[in-house]
């Protein structure tokens, strides 16, 4: 009625009239309880003057029995949202509350109750509650103080944050206000099971925290409390104190920490030089560069001391002779305090550095093994990495500018030493040196690209040679110009030499010529260059005879393949890229499948399955990149190359006879396999670029599929057709194509030759639908669980539902712009195992193992927190998998298992009898995967609850004694792994 304006509210309190002034405290109870359910409903609703009386009111009966009190505060919680109180009546409320009522004696609702009172009239009535001055503060100290409950805690600690934040008085009340609050610290609170509040312990760290570092005026309290947390034993303490301070240095200043600085430090540096935990390390680290931020952003006043330079004089004189000694146990510790003090602020890194750099060049000459260098140099490269946080090093003041010959000197020296792992950090700091703009000068450039040459081609160790051509990828967008001016020109020179030295030798070398050559090709400037080469060194291998040139054309394929990475995010490049190597890589395929290429070897390479399959990611990635019209443009000259044998955008379009790879014949089998490259392209294209006669071109490719004789060709036309039905918008025109594939398919896999590959079509055609969503998926789907009952096409298709729920490398993939919705794993799963349950269950003993293969393939790929929810109701038949005899499904099974057993051990540990059984006899497989996995799942069958294990132990330990003997070394390695966890299961402190 109140709320349909039938009745007011004071018409209310005067029909509920009995019951307020009633002299059982119980039935007053009720009758306030009552009104103030429709005041918290109808709050909204009241005129100023029924809030000024119902205030009144109310105040006046929170001198009422203790039974009345809950309902009383309730009502003013419903009047402190009311917009329309009238002014004053806020600080008559909290006055009345503070004086009346002894809040820590209610129950927690009650107590938050209160806190929601004084967070909305905080939020409202701000101006108002500043009046009363410091006795607001005082008050709600008074309402606080003793509190114990976390859910209520939040809400107090957000209040004394605004208090600070809002500039609240406080009066002399700081300190009682530090104590009310300070007295959680550190927060020692663990949130019972199944806490329906969700409320954890991090909350209330973090909700304290901003309370501890919102002001300055509680540091002089804060910082002993924070020393004597650092010094205790407890390790949260330690780390909760670490990352206070922290959050302190943001806003204090000098005068705050000035008379604490040396305990801090004491504390600081003894943690890092004694303690066991990284954890704790880190974090003194961090706070040890807050201090140092803290002080070097003080402004000074012309009379006072610099603390500053006092607190790093105290660090440099604790921690810089240790730097003289590589060997001993606090170099490490006492580099990582210098450093997290020189990465403060540039003035901190000039004070460290123009102490320590000299001492460490120094050191470096000094000691002359290689593993004191390396740990000298690994600290010099700390301090060098810090310098890029301050960019350019042109000042004069620069310490590193002052040493630059000693530093490059040093740098050098590493690079030609025979420790693999000195080198290693001589390379790590050389690119370091070259990102410091200004700091290389020409000729030490020239030395740079020299050394990285050499190491990239002449180091034995692979380790070097890979970082050498990574440095070099790093540097030469910083100096494209020496590096295509130095580089290029002799790895060019190497590529081509005919040095009479052993195949192997030579062909190592150009191996890591066309490494390199890709490695530097990250600016455009240097990849217009590196591009031309590749593709004359590719058109030099493949006219070659041996069958090693195969695995040439791959190597190169393989450079060109990381070049258009690189190239990717430059439009420039990418253009350049795509426009010259895709024709080059057409022309020469196309060349190489002319019936009159085939009949001679030179050339033939490029047909090779595994030569295509290395030119596919090639094509790919030029394409996957380009803007809309640069693809439309492209687009425009590949397809009617393969519809209409078009070659005249190719460099070498003069061929011998037409290029049809959609034609009839035996004799274009050859050029057939080219559909491969298409592929590449056309699949690769953003899905709002045009395909010129798409339908057609489709047509050719689905009859393609389903007629060549060659698996390849067959697999990558239905691949092909499957990337642009994947992409097709939705409409008749699709709807036509599809029904034109179910027609053909549905034949061919009836009956006749042909029958793999229409299955191989229906799998790709599955999977671009399922990954869109369309309606047809499931229609196909139960195509393929029809098909798992024969016996043919069987274990094929079982073998079929992992590519339907895999990542593939080359189409459907988001990558290449396919249509892939989120969770559309999720949703097979939902729409499909249970009719693969209810398959294997009424299957012949034939054909059961084609249902549990399908089965394990789908699990295997769910994202592991879907399939812990689904494990009850699955569990059972993926153990009665484990007894089939195909290793296949063990081995799919297994890996399955393997992460239920780390993520859901409580219902795994229901199956302990059966699963050890299972795993134990799976360890003698002929199959040695097999084995491998059934160790590891024994392995992890200890993170089990270990009164469950504990009867299994000594049977397991015997049965692991076999596969320690096995002749694979893999095998014995995890049998050594498993077999020491189950010696220690039920050990002290396991």
């Amino acid at each position: 009625g109140v709320k349909d304006g039938r009745w007011t509210v004071l018409q209310l309190v005067e029909a509920l009239g009995f019951c307020l002034e009633n002299t059982d405290a119980r039935m007053r109870g009720r009758g306030i309880q009552l009104l103030s359910q429709v005041l918290l409903q109808c709050y909204s609703l009241l005129q100023e003057k029924e809030v000024l009386h119902l205030v009144l009111f109310y105040e006046s009966r929170l001198q009422d029995n203790h039974l009345v009190i809950p309902s009383v505060l309730q009502g003013l919680r419903a009047l402190s949202m009311c917009e329309v109180l009238p002014p004053g009546l806020a600080v008559s409320v909290l006055k009345a509350i503070f004086q009346e009522v002894h809040v820590q004696s209610l129950l927690q609702l009650d107590r938050h109750t209160v806190y929601s009172i004084i967070t909305n009239f905080m939020s409202t009535r701000e101006e108002e509650l500043k009046g009363l001055g410091a006795n607001f503060t005082f008050g709600f100290i008074q309402v606080m103080d003793g509190e114990k409950d976390p859910r209520n805690l939040l809400v107090a600690f957000q209040i004394v944050h605004d208090l600070i934040a809002k500039d609240y008085a406080l009066g002399p009340f700081v300190e009682e206000l530090f104590e009310v609050t300070s007295c959680y610290f550190p927060v020692d609170f663990t949130p019972p099971p199944n806490d329906p509040h969700g409320i954890q312990r991090e909350d209330l760290i973090l909700s304290l925290r901003a309370v501890l570092a919102s002001t300055t005026q509680f540091a002089e309290f804060l910082l002993p409390l924070l020393i004597e947390k650092l010094d205790s034993e407890l390790q949260s303490a330690k780390l909760d104190s670490l990352q206070t301070l922290t959050a302190c240095c943001a806003i204090y200043g000098q005068k705050e920490l000035q008379e604490f600085l040396p305990s801090l430090w004491s504390s600081l540096r003894r943690e890092v030089f004694q303690t066991a935990s990284e954890k704790i390390e880190t974090e003194c680290l961090v706070a040890l560069r807050a201090l140092s931020a803290c002080l070097s952003r003080s402004v000074l006043s012309s009379d006072s001391e610099d603390l500053l330079d006092s607190f790093l004089s105290s660090i440099l004189q604790d921690c810089r002779h240790h730097l003289c000694e590589p060997d001993m146990k606090l170099v490490w510790p006492s580099a990582k305090l210098l450093q997290a003090a020189a990465g403060a602020s540039l003035r901190t890194y000039h004070c460290i550095t123009h102490s320590v750099l000299p001492l460490l060049l120094e050191q470096y000459t000094k000691h002359m093994q290689s593993s004191q260098r390396r740990t000298i140099l690994e600290m010099l490269l700390g301090f060098l990495e810090l310098q890029q946080k301050w960019g350019h090093v042109e000042e004069d003041e620069s310490p590193l500018l002052l040493h630059q010959a000693p530093v490059c000197s040093v740098v050098f020296s590493a690079l030609l030493d025979p420790s693999v792992q000195l080198q290693l950090v001589g390379i790590k700091a050389l690119t370091v040196l070259g990102s410091l703009q200004g700091f290389l000068s020409s000729s030490n450039l020239e030395l740079v690209v020299d050394h990285l040459i050499r190491l990239a081609l002449h180091e034995e160790d692979s380790q070097s040679s890979e970082a050498a051509m990574e440095a070099a990828g790093s540097l030469a967008p910083t100096y494209p110009k020496d590096f295509s001016g130095h580089m290029v020109p002799r790895l060019e020179k190497e590529l081509q030499s005919e040095r009479e030295e052993s195949y192997h030798k030579r062909h190592s070398l150009q191996q890591r010529c066309l490494q390199a050559l890709a490695a530097v090709s990250t600016h455009t400037t240097i990849v217009k260059e590196t591009v031309p080469i590749l593709l004359q060194h590719l058109q030099k291998v493949q006219k070659g005879t041996e069958a090693k040139n195969t695995q040439d054309v791959i190597s190169v394929c393989q450079s060109l393949h990381r070049v258009a990475l690189q190239c990717q995010q430059d439009a420039e490049g990418c253009w350049y890229f795509h426009q010259t190597v895709v024709p080059c890589l057409l022309a020469m395929a196309v060349q190489a499948a002319m019936p009159e290429s085939t009949h001679t070897l030179p050339g033939k390479a490029l047909l090779e399955e595994e030569v295509l399959a290395a030119m596919i990611p090639v094509i790919s990635a030029a394409t996957t990149h380009l803007s809309p019209e640069l693809a439309a443009q492209s687009v425009a000259h590949v397809v009617p190359l393969f519809l209409d044998g078009d070659v005249s955008f190719l460099p070498q379009n003069s061929f011998p006879c037409s290029f049809q790879p959609f034609g009839d014949g035996e004799h274009l089998e050859t050029q057939r396999r080219l559909v491969a490259l298409l592929m590449a392209f056309v699949c690769s294209l953003p899905r709002d670029v045009p395909i010129p006669q798409q339908e057609w071109l489709l047509r050719e490719l689905l009859a393609l599929s389903c007629s060549s004789n060659c698996p390849f060709t067959a697999t990558t036309a239905a691949k092909c057709f499957a990337g642009l039905v994947n992409k097709h918008p939705a409409g008749q025109q699709l709807d036509e194509i599809l029904q034109l594939a179910v027609n053909r398919m549905e034949p061919s896999l009836a009956e006749g030759p042909r029958r793999t590959q229409a299955l191989t079509l229906l799998l790709w055609v599955t999977k671009a639908l399922v990954l869109r969503y369309h309606p047809l998926s499931s229609c196909l789907t139960d195509k393929l669980l029809g098909l798992l009952d024969d016996t043919e096409l069987g274990p094929a298709t079982a073998d079929g539902f992992s590519l339907l729920m895999a990542e593939s490398p080359d189409v459907l993939h988001k990558g290449c712009h396919a249509d892939v919705r989120i969770m559309f794993r999720q949703r097979f799963f939902t729409d499909n195992v249970p009719k693969l349950v209810q398959g294997f269950h009424g299957a012949g003993p034939d054909v059961k193992a084609n249902y549990l293969k399908g089965l394990s393939h789908v699990l295997n790929h769910l994202p592991k927190p879907v399939l812990v929810t689904e494990l009850p109701t699955l569990l059972s038949l993926l153990l009665e998998a484990l007894s089939c005899s195909d290793r296949v499904v063990q081995l799919s099974t297994l890996s399955c298992l393997h992460p239920l057993l780390l993520e859901a051990p409580q219902i795994m540990s229901l199956h302990v009898d059966t699963l050890v059984t299972k795993f134990l006899n799976l360890t003698s497989s002929p199959t040695m995967a097999v084995r491998i996995a059934a160790l590891r799942c024994a392995h992890a069958l200890t993170s089990l609850p270990t009164t469950v294990l504990l009867p299994y132990k000594g049977r397991v330990i015997r049965a692991l004694a076999k596969p320690l003997d096995d002749k694979k070394r893999l095998v014995r390695k995890e049998a050594v792994a498993a077999r020491g966890e189950w010696f220690l299961l039920g050990s002290p402190g396991r």
